[in-house]
């Protein structure tokens, strides 16, 4: 897989990366779905085994593949809609910055369907008891005694605030290692590279972040509203380290570390050969 990668469909520029984000999210979210379990549990505030501990670890899956296809795919459009738009208009020094505004356009149109995900996934996650719960039922129970926005869409911002930084690390970061590994191998780049260059980007920007997805967790699992209403990202911040200190703040980190790391390369590698695939496909 060569420079094509950089190219437009002459069909269309938004079915390559609708078709490729979609298959990506799928990819990686069916493959490492274990590893965010764990993650979750590790970050909940009952502890990691009585939030569950090491079963059932596939535990909310079908929320999660119902919707990551819907949720990658506009990511995919939105940023390389964004990028193809700015970056003609732009000197190539500002290349990051453009980069990074794509990222942030679509970070949070993804989050519009990402967020209720979210609440349920995380909640069935932790969830320890005997009865049976569907996620349908869980926003249901959430928007009947919560509301649409402190219910469904509780932790928007603080989902916002988490994926912000990590796109303002991560896409730059697998732009620019591209851009290297292309300058040092006569201007190709296979799709198994992108993927390593995923990798990387994935790993770092996930380690970086952990204290915000922590935040984001903590908001997302607390069990009223009205109660804890005054749940911020900075408060909620302070008191996990006021009780555990650096290491309280990167609960999680490992598991989250593997899995963007294993993720990126898994996510960023089935999207550039997909996306290849296509264009390949639909330009004879």
């Amino acid at each position: 897989m060569m420079e094509k990668n950089e190219t437009k469909s002459t069909n269309s520029p938004y079915l390559a990366p609708l078709l490729a984000g979609a298959m990506a999210g799928l990819s990686v979210d069916l493959t490492l779905y274990p590893f965010d379990t764990l993650k979750t549990r590790l970050q909940a505030e009952q502890g990691f085994h009585k939030a569950g501990g090491f079963r059932g670890v596939y535990r909310g899956i079908l929320t999660v593949a119902s919707t990551s296809m819907p949720t990658t795919a506009l990511f995919f459009v939105s940023y390389e809609t964004t990028k193809t738009l700015c970056i003609p208009h732009l000197p190539s020094s500002y290349s990051s910055l453009v980069h990074m505004f794509a990222a942030s356009v679509g970070e949070i149109l993804a989050c519009v369907i990402r967020v209720p995900t979210e609440i349920a996934k995380q909640r069935k996650q932790t969830y320890v008891g005997t009865k049976k719960t569907s996620s349908i039922s869980i926003l249901f129970q959430a928007y009947k005694t919560e509301g649409f926005r402190k219910g469904v869409y509780r932790g928007f911002v603080s989902t916002v605030a988490r994926d912000l930084p990590f796109s303002f690390i991560e896409m730059p970061v697998w732009e620019l290692l591209k851009t290297t590994l292309r300058n040092h191998n006569d201007g190709q780049l296979s799709s198994f590279q992108t993927a390593l260059c995923g990798s990387a980007a994935g790993g770092f920007a996930g380690a970086v972040t952990t204290p915000l997805d922590l935040a984001k967790t903590r908001i997302m699992l607390a069990p009223d509203y009205a109660v804890t209403r005054k749940l911020r990202i900075r408060p909620v911040l302070e008191e996990i380290y006021c009780r555990g200190g650096v290491r309280g703040l990167f609960a999680g980190a490992t598991p989250r570390l593997l899995a963007f790391t294993l993720g990126g390369f898994v996510f960023f590698g089935v999207y550039d050969l997909t996306k290849n695939l296509f264009e390949r496909n639909t330009s004879r």
